[in-house]
């Protein structure tokens, strides 16, 4: 356990608490690994990780681990799966606060060719909201495709709406990213990967976090496992693969650390500033994490949302962020395995990652306890 927050800011008996209930959750075969960070006020209040990023039958490395398969270390990276579309959006916070977009703005008025097949009502945000009426991936679009960043625009200018832009709202699961990452390209000339390492990761100290892995990076990354029936095992094979980690997927194919997660929300918790380094302002930050659509059903997900600007909202009786959660509570989760979270009232910042892929439920549940533990521990 690390503890390093504020004096007062963390109850020490509540973040026992907390491990106890991390670790339980790996003795219990929720997942094989995890890894946890929290920070309170700007600092890092506490750092978990346990359980095996590789299970013993896929053995790698050194006689020991392949005994007793690949331990879980605070180096370990995670397939970040959606958990990394703030990553994505905040890039496009930076240009709107600089001037260079407008939230309003036609994606056709930076992408032209985006407007073809009847598109061209679609603006930013729409899609920033999921409320632009394309939420199915182009079957074109398999996972061996997703390193051509040609193909990916091409199939978005050809994609056809199912619904006119803003009469619905219904989570869209890969094209949010590769619409956000081509909109950074066209807007600012840099690639949204190096536009995130320059503006947000780099500033920020966010060392471990990529889109599009390093190729000799990929040993340190946690394998992904099915933890029950419903998980698609089409979805695990494919973000276990090298080439898919080398690809830039803005919606979901982020690799990170727990902590670097938990630094970039304790930067939006704090207004845009972390320890002296500015990447948004605080009227920003409010812009991006006020709600924007609130549905009874979202379309794509068939459960009510709360949407902000590339985030989803909290104020729940019970959701990954905890247990009856602040309005102003904001987020984001990664299809079935992870989250990240921040809660601006209490400066509170969190990052829970795993690599055992639960259902829906499955997942809500066991992360909106750490959630809850995790809150309970704040003085």
């Amino acid at each position: 356990m690390t503890t390093e927050a504020k004096a007062g800011a963390m109850d020490s008996e509540g973040l026992r608490a907390v491990e106890a209930l991390f670790r339980q959750q790996i003795d219990e075969s929720l997942h094989p690994g995890a890894s946890l960070a929290v920070y309170r006020h700007g600092r890092l209040a506490l750092e978990l990780c346990g359980g095996l990023a590789r299970l013993p039958a896929h053995r790698t490395g050194s006689p020991a681990e392949q005994a007793s398969g690949q331990p879980v270390t605070p180096e370990t990276l995670f397939v970040l799966f959606s958990s990394t579309k703030p990553l994505s959006a905040v890039c496009l916070h930076i240009l709107l606060e600089r001037g260079r977009l407008g939230l309003d703005d036609p994606v056709a008025r930076h992408w032209p060719e985006f407007a073809r097949n009847g598109k061209a009502a679609v603006t930013i945000r729409h899609v920033l909201t999921h409320s632009g009426g394309f939420p199915q991936n182009p079957p074109q679009l398999v996972p061996r495709k997703w390193g051509d960043w040609n193909a990916i625009v091409q199939a978005m200018e050809e994609i056809e709406l199912i619904w006119e832009p803003g009469q619905d709202t219904g989570y869209h699961p890969l094209n949010f990213g590769w619409v956000v990452g081509e909109l950074v390209r066209r807007i600012d000339g840099r690639p949204i990967s190096r536009f995130l390492r320059e503006e947000v990761t780099g500033p920020l100290g966010m060392g471990d976090t990529y889109l599009g892995l390093p190729p000799e990076l990929e040993g340190r990354v946690a394998r992904l496992y099915a933890m029950d029936k419903e998980v698609d095992p089409q979805a695990v094979a494919a973000f276990n693969r090298p080439d898919v980690h080398q690809a830039v997927v803005p919606a979901g194919g982020g690799i990170s650390t727990a902590r670097d997660l938990a630094r970039f929300y304790a930067m939006l918790a704090a207004g845009g500033t972390l320890e002296g380094v500015r990447i948004l302002s605080p009227q920003s930050v409010e812009r991006a994490i006020a709600v924007q659509v609130e549905v009874r059903r979202d379309r794509s997900l068939g459960i009510p949302m709360r949407w902000a600007l590339g985030f989803h909202l909290g104020g729940n009786r019970v959701d990954l962020f905890g247990y009856d959660t602040s309005p102003r509570a904001f987020g984001h989760g990664g299809h079935g395995s992870s989250v990240g979270w921040a809660d601006p009232d209490l400066g509170l910042a969190v990052a829970i990652i795993t690599n055992g892929l639960r259902s829906p439920a499955g997942h809500a549940l066991r992360v909106a306890a750490l959630s809850a533990a995790i809150r309970k521990a704040c003085l």
